[in-house]
């Protein structure tokens, strides 16, 4: 008896917390509007937002992001596309956290908007 009273219990607290977390409407993490040339100056760790189109895929998670300004590799996690279709003409945002690498400067994406 004492197991399934604490199962319900258990549910109805993880249901509220997730009911609570649903309804949040403050503030959320955003990166800064910005182009490729500017992620050079860029702080490492900080969130950017950047405009433009995915023009070829690299290798693994890896893809090359145009914007008027240049060119930079992102990394982009299969999780992250949505199962969307998105091609070098598609026009994209991405939401993303500058890194740096052995190859240099990248955006490691953690959201993408097909715009």
């Amino acid at each position: 008896m004492k197991r399934i009273v604490f199962a319900f219990v258990f549910c109805l607290s993880v249901l509220s917390a997730s009911a609570a977390m649903a309804q949040f409407t403050g503030p959320s993490a955003s990166g800064q509007p910005t182009t490729v040339s500017a992620i050079g100056n860029a702080r490492i760790g900080s969130y950017v937002t950047l405009t433009g189109n995915i023009v070829n895929h690299q290798r693994s998670d890896y893809f090359t992001f145009r914007d008027d300004t240049g060119e930079i590799r992102v990394e982009i996690a299969s999780g992250v596309w949505g199962g969307r279709q998105v091609g070098p003409d598609t026009r994209v945002r991405l939401l993303g956290e500058v890194d740096r690498g052995p190859a240099g400067r990248y955006v490691w994406v953690k959201t993408l908007e097909v715009l």
